[in-house]
């Protein structure tokens, strides 16, 4: 078969721009591919002026870090574009968020300045609030959970039936709440008067993944904790995992894990002129 020639090459990238966003409120049950979607459309609409790869079927180069599971809210999900000029990451911000649907909000941008964020990623922040549960019945299912060794759990994958240790990947865990809270989590998450308590993880990033639901599977099997109705998970942060957390603080805050755009931050003010 002969070659077929090759065509101009596309324009090169100029700037890579790291893009925090959040999903919030019923776009938590949308799937990832449906956030990609939502995402290029509103590029479009913007009329960001993307790079492509080349070859025979070009594609925009963005990249996607660490998303969060389908079903869950998130603070902190990451993704990473190039563009073939320069922009203004504070105008892009504005022109991008005015162009996606409600609930899925642009955080802020920042121009690309090292290499590698998805190593950087190490771990997440969990919130989970857990209608239904005493305060004090949930903190002693967490005393419970960070005492054992390994806490194995199982869970279906898309290569089989996957068996792993849901306690190796807490960093930590705390538990705290209200004995009396009115009304329910939300439509669609049922409707229940009373106590809610509330669960902090930093779930570090291994292979396989363990996630807030393997982590509530595991103190299941510990302590028998079993919400009467489904937990509203939230990722709160994403980022290196500073070494306080490593011995389980007594509060779990937004301090157990490191901005990731910070080196950008930084490597961009150290460029003469910026």
């Amino acid at each position: 078969m002969a070659r077929m020639p090759d065509g101009p090459a596309p324009p090169p990238t100029v700037q890579k721009l790291r893009i925090r966003y959040a999903k919030r409120g019923r776009l938590r049950f949308t799937s990832h591919r449906d956030i990609q979607r939502a995402f290029e459309r509103a590029l479009r609409r913007a009329e960001v002026p993307m790079a492509y790869s080349a070859g025979f079927s070009p594609h925009p180069k963005v990249s996607w870090a660490g998303a969060a599971p389908t079903g869950v809210a998130s603070e902190a999900e990451y993704v990473e574009i190039g563009v073939t000029r320069a922009l203004d990451p504070v105008q892009l911000a504005k022109a991008l968020d005015t162009s996606l649907p409600p609930d899925l909000d642009i955080l802020e941008i920042v121009e690309a300045g090292t290499p590698n964020l998805m190593e950087r990623l190490e771990a997440s922040l969990w919130e989970i609030r857990l209608r239904g549960v005493e305060p004090d019945v949930a903190r002693a299912a967490v005393a419970a959970f960070l005492a054992a060794d390994e806490v194995p759990v199982e869970r279906m994958t898309k290569n089989g039936l996957r068996s792993f240790d849901a306690r190796g990947a807490v960093a930590a865990a705390e538990a705290g709440g209200d004995s009396a809270v009115q009304g329910g989590v939300g439509e669609g998450d049922g409707q229940v008067d009373g106590p809610c308590a509330i669960l902090r993880l930093v779930v570090r990033h291994l292979t396989p993944a363990v996630r807030p639901d393997d982590v509530l599977t595991g103190l299941g099997r510990v302590a028998g904790l079993v919400p009467p109705v489904p937990p509203q998970v939230t990722r709160l942060a994403q980022g290196p995992l500073r070494a306080a957390s490593e011995s389980a603080p007594a509060s779990v805050s937004m301090e157990a894990l490191s901005d990731p755009l910070d080196p950008d931050r930084a490597a961009v003010r150290s460029v003469p002129g910026q």
